[in-house]
């Protein structure tokens, strides 16, 4: 696969990185200009990962662990909030039994874009009655549901 880092340079125009990279930003502006009527072109692009995101995800995780007596671990909890999200692979267990397995959430593992929708997806399954109940066994559902709430309102904007 081809990868191209283009930049803006001092005068606002879009070029490569440096001279591979302008070789590369060339032959990938040529292929897009000269692409004939009805063909299609596929391409992947990846998004720096945003420092202040990562640490605002992690500050949220901290102040969960913090509000819960479920875990007591940060990488449990993490594990935890990012298979409820979705972000696992399930692999047979050693009695055939799928387990779930967190995928990795390092900067080179996804870029902002899918740390983004990652966040997103951890905050809706926060939002759960599963997830409520799995923090906060022994509160009633509406204190759970008051907990998540004061939890959310933390960290508005």
């Amino acid at each position: 696969m081809s990868k191209v880092v283009i930049t803006k340079d001092r005068q606002g125009k879009l070029c490569g990185l440096d001279p591979a990279g302008q070789r590369a930003y060339a032959k990938w502006r040529k292929l897009v200009l000269d692409l004939p009527v009805g063909q299609t072109l596929t391409f992947s692009y990846r998004l720096a990962r945003s420092p202040r995101h990562h640490r605002l995800f992690f500050a949220k995780l901290q102040e969960l662990l913090r509000r819960t007596e479920a875990f007591q671990v940060m990488d449990h909890l993490r594990h935890w909030v990012v298979m409820g999200a979705g972000y696992a692979d399930f692999v047979p267990g050693v009695d055939g039994t799928p387990n779930a397995i967190p995928r990795s959430i390092d900067f080179d593992s996804l870029d902002e874009v899918e740390f983004s929708e990652l966040h997103r997806a951890v905050d809706a399954f926060l939002w759960t009655e599963r997830a409520h109940v799995a923090l906060w066994p022994e509160l009633s559902a509406q204190q759970r549901w008051d907990c998540m709430d004061s939890f959310m309102k933390t960290f508005e904007r």
